[in-house]
């Protein structure tokens, strides 16, 4: 089986930047972000297509602001949160799995993924 391990957390005010990374297996084909914020359902953030031509597609409420990337040679995607703001609060988790997952979000995006990680804490203070 595969072992996501995910890090970046932490705290941070209101405009500030975070940056998280997950680092996967090289039998990953696509990983994504979900966050999951007290009292409220898990919610896909962002998906990368690992390749030499990746491919990234975000929720609405992140485009512009959070960017997806990764690093081939390591196995890792990152997430880079820009202008986060305090709605963006909530545990983050980096998901993946062993195929290419292209197109837009389906109605249960998180049935997609095989693999999961631990999560990761993002606090935005006003």
């Amino acid at each position: 089986t595969v072992r996501l391990v995910e890090s970046g957390g932490g705290s941070v005010q209101a405009g500030g930047s975070l940056r998280l990374s997950c680092v996967g297996s090289e039998s990953i084909r696509t990983m994504a972000w979900f966050r999951q914020a007290p009292g409220k359902e898990r919610e896909w953030v962002a998906r990368i297509v690992m390749g030499d031509d990746a491919s990234e597609y975000y929720a609405d409420s992140v485009k512009g602001r959070f960017t997806i990337s990764q690093d081939k040679a390591s196995n890792t995607a990152y997430l880079l949160l820009n202008n986060l703001t305090p709605e963006d609060t909530a545990m983050y988790y980096c998901a993946a799995t062993d195929v290419y997952l292209l197109g837009g979000v389906a109605l249960r995006e998180d049935d997609r993924y095989k693999y999961w990680g631990q999560g990761t804490q993002i606090t935005v203070s006003s």
